[in-house]
C-alpha cells in the first residue's frame, strides 16, 4: 500500500523532467515528461515512505542525511532542480496544502525568539566547530551572500565587494559610531573600522563567534576602534550614526519585526543611516522549510518584503533604497559547497559521515532554492529623514563623486 500511495503522490507532483525511483521492493517508477537527464533515486527502507508522504521536505532531507535515500552519482543538484521546478504542482496537491496551512497557522511557535531562546537557536548553528567554517568560508569568514558585479569572481573577491558596497550605502565617515547587529566573526565591523575609520560596536549571541571576533580585533590592533560584545541587540544602549545588520534579520522572527525596527528607530541618530541585508522571498509570506528549521536554523524565517515594510512603516522610518540581489547567493553557495566538498575528509574527522551528508544537502538545497524559487536577498536602507542620503544612486558606483555631493542636505 505504501508503495502505491507514494507512486500516486509523486506522479501528481512531478510533471516535467525525468525522475526514476527504485522502491525498497525492487520495483521502479518513472515520473515526469522524460525531458532532460534522468535523476535516479533509490529508497532503501519501506519505513521512510510514510515520512515522505507526511512531510516530503522533512522526509527527503532526513532520508538523504541518514543514507536511506540515495541518488545515483550523488546528483543532488539534478534532484533539487526537478523537485523545485515542479514546486507549483507540489503546492497544489491537497496534502501539501494542508501541511502548508498548518505551518503558517503555527509558525509563531517556531519563531518565538525571546532572548533566551534566540541564544539557544544561534548556538545550534553558529557554535559548531570554528574549524568547520574555515573549511568553506572566505578568509574573512563572511557567512552571508557575496556580491558578484562581475562574472568569474572568486569567493573572497565577492565578499570584499559585498562589504564595500554596504559601506558605500552607509556613507561611512571617520569617527562615526556604528552598531553592527549580528557581527558574526567580526569581518564587517573590522572593515568599517580599519578602512573607513568608524568606531564600531558589534553584537552577537554566538560564544564561538565572539571569541574569534575579539581575537581578530586584538591581532589587528583595532581594540580601541571595535567593541565586540556577547549581547542581544535589544540590550544595547545609546544611539549610533550608522546601523548595519548583515544576515541576522532571518533570525528575528515575524512576531518580533515591530520590536526590531523600533530598536532601529530609537538607536539611530536623527541624520543616521541603517542598512539591513537579509535573505528574502520574492513572493507572498510563507513558512520555513521544516528540514531547515529542525536541523539547520531553528527559529529562522525568510521574510517577504511586504512583511518587513509593514513593520517599518509604523516606526516612521523611510526606506531610501531597496536593492534586490537575485542569483548572487546561488553563486556564493555554489562556491561554499565546492570548498566544503574539497575539504570533506576533514569535516568527517570533525564530525561524521552523516553530518557531511546533512551539510552538503543544506548547501545544495539552499543554492537551488535561489536558482529555482523566489529566494532573493534584500538590502533595505533606512533613515529618519528624506535628505539623509543622496538623491540618486550614483554615489554607490562612482569614485569621482565630489564630497560635497555625498550628502543631499549639504
Amino acid at each position: 500500500m505504501w508503495r502505491w500511495l507514494l507512486d500516486r503522490f509523486v506522479r501528481q507532483i512531478i510533471e516535467t523532467g525525468s525522475l526514476k525511483v527504485t522502491y525498497p521492493d525492487g520495483s521502479v517508477g518513472q515520473y515526469g515528461d522524460g525531458t532532460g537527464t534522468t535523476v535516479h533515486v533509490t529508497l532503501h527502507q519501506t519505513a521512510i515512505i510514510p515520512k515522505l508522504l507526511r512531510d516530503p521536505d522533512l522526509g527527503v532531507g532526513e532520508a538523504y542525511t541518514d543514507g536511506t535515500l540515495t541518488i545515483e552519482n550523488d546528483d543532488l543538484r539534478g534532484f533539487m532542480t526537478i523537485a523545485l521546478t515542479n514546486g507549483k504542482s507540489r503546492n497544489g496537491y491537497w496534502t501539501q496544502r494542508i501541511l502548508n496551512a498548518a505551518r503558517k497557522t503555527f509558525r509563531w511557535l517556531q519563531q518565538n525568539n525571546v532572548m533566551g531562546r534566540s541564544k539557544d537557536n544561534v548556538a545550534h548553528h553558529y557554535d559548531l566547530s570554528g574549524e568547520l567554517y574555515d573549511l568553506f568560508l572566505d578568509a574573512d569568514k563572511q557567512y552571508s551572500c557575496g556580491y558578484f558585479p562581475r562574472r568569474g569572481m572568486r569567493l573572497d573577491e565577492a565578499q570584499e565587494a559585498k562589504k564595500h558596497h554596504i559601506a558605500r550605502k552607509l556613507l561611512i565617515e571617520p569617527g562615526m559610531r556604528v552598531l553592527d547587529i549580528g557581527c558574526g566573526w567580526g569581518g564587517m565591523g573590522l572593515t568599517l573600522a580599519r578602512d573607513y575609520g568608524a568606531e564600531v560596536v558589534g553584537v552577537t549571541l554566538s560564544e564561538e563567534q565572539i571569541k574569534v571576533a575579539k581575537e581578530r580585533a586584538r591581532a589587528e590592533g583595532l581594540e580601541d576602534k571595535v567593541d565586540f560584545r556577547l549581547q542581544d541587540y535589544r540590550e544595547v544602549e545609546g544611539t549610533f550614526d550608522r546601523i548595519v545588520s548583515v544576515g541576522m534579520f532571518e533570525h528575528v522572527g515575524v512576531p518580533y519585526y515591530r520590536e526590531y525596527f523600533s530598536h532601529i528607530h530609537d538607536k539611530l541618530t536623527e541624520d543616521g543611516v541603517a542598512l539591513i541585508h537579509t535573505i528574502g522571498r520574492a513572493e507572498p509570506p510563507g513558512t520555513t522549510s521544516s528540514w531547515i528549521a529542525k536541523y539547520i536554523f531553528p527559529g529562522g524565517y525568510v521574510p517577504a518584503l511586504s512583511e518587513m515594510m509593514a513593520r517599518v512603516e509604523p516606526e516612521h522610518l523611510i526606506a531610501t533604497d531597496i536593492e534586490v540581489w537575485r542569483l548572487h547567493y546561488a553563486e556564493t553557495l555554489r562556491q561554499w559547497e565546492a570548498r566544503f566538498t574539497a575539504n570533506e575528509d576533514r569535516a568527517r574527522e570533525l564530525y561524521d559521515e552523516r553530518f557531511c551528508r546533512m551539510w552538503r544537502y543544506y548547501l545544495i538545497a539552499c543554492e537551488m532554492s535561489f536558482r529555482h524559487t523566489g529566494q532573493v536577498v534584500f538590502q533595505v536602507q533606512l533613515t529618519h529623514r528624506h535628505d539623509a542620503v543622496p538623491l540618486s544612486r550614483d554615489y554607490l558606483y562612482r569614485d569621482d563623486v565630489p564630497a560635497e555631493q555625498r550628502h543631499a542636505a549639504e
